[in-house]
């Protein structure tokens, strides 16, 4: 028997949300903001539901705003399953995210826009913005991001790929140091900081800090600089808007980490 009272009379048409009004002239432009958010056939059902439901919170963000954050955050939870699958671990997202770039299962630029996203996310968490943090433009970006990595990590793995996942921290140190003695600086991030951070001072101490440790290890005081350049690093990375400069410091922030990991306590 249905106890359900009857409707009060016809349902109401949904109102444009004024804040989207600038994206597109109508509902049915959403489409083509969504359309080349492909769903990658080979992900698991728990995969292809929360993608899904992230590419149809952006569509629906003409409506409400704020479904175009929440479509990053839910975005996140497809991304997180996908690389603790891949890599056979259980860590934080940011982790997650250094390990596959550091592997070469993502690009370092690509796995940068997803730590934004995962950025974002936290400050949702921390209650330090509002879920109309984001307009539905940059959430596609963003979201775009997670399905360019969905593709990329839900490939076989090459046997490379798979070494350099296995490979220990010290093993994966001194071909990261090489790579980035070769590397040239972002010239136009000279004599730059972001939130206080001078970009050139803290590339010079870690890379002193890399090179002593490849020597022969790290004494209290050099071990605690390292950890200060690691926060350093984590605080400036998802804020740089360019694509080699964000690379660089993505790779840079890798290689401070391997360069730590010797000396993080071991539970007991």
């Amino acid at each position: 028997m249905n106890t359900l009272p009857p409707l009060p009379g016809p349902l109401t048409v949904p109102v444009p949300d004024p804040r989207a009004r600038d994206v597109v002239l109508d509902y049915a432009g959403m489409d083509a903001l969504v359309a080349d958010l492909v769903l990658p056939g080979d992900a698991s059902m728990y995969v292809m539901s929360a993608m899904e439901t992230s590419r149809e919170l952006i569509r629906h963000s003409y409506y409400r705003y704020e479904f175009a954050t929440v479509a990053v955050t839910h975005s996140l939870f497809a991304l997180e399953h996908i690389l603790a699958g891949r890599l056979a671990i259980n860590e934080p997202l940011q982790d997650l995210i250094e390990r596959a770039s550091d592997a070469g299962l993502i690009p370092a630029e690509l796995a940068a826009e997803l730590d934004r996203s995962r950025l974002l996310r936290d400050k949702l968490t921390q209650g330090t913005v509002t879920s109309a943090a984001l307009g539905p433009a940059r959430a596609i970006a963003m979201v775009r991001a997670v399905f360019d990595a969905a593709s990329l990590l839900l490939r076989p793995p090459s046997a490379a790929e798979a070494a350099a996942v296995d490979m220990s921290p010290e093993d994966r140190l001194a071909p990261l140091w090489e790579e980035h003695r070769r590397a040239l600086y972002p010239d136009s991030f000279r004599g730059v900081d972001i939130e206080g951070v001078e970009l050139i001072l803290l590339d010079a101490d870690v890379a002193g800090l890399v090179q002593r440790e490849l020597n022969g290890g790290l004494d209290d005081s050099g071990i605690s600089m390292l950890w200060a350049c690691i926060a350093d690093l984590d605080k400036i990375v998802p804020l740089i808007n360019s694509e080699y400069c964000v690379s660089y410091f993505a790779k840079l922030r890798t290689m401070a980490k391997l360069a730590a990991a010797r000396y993080i306590p071991t539970a007991t």
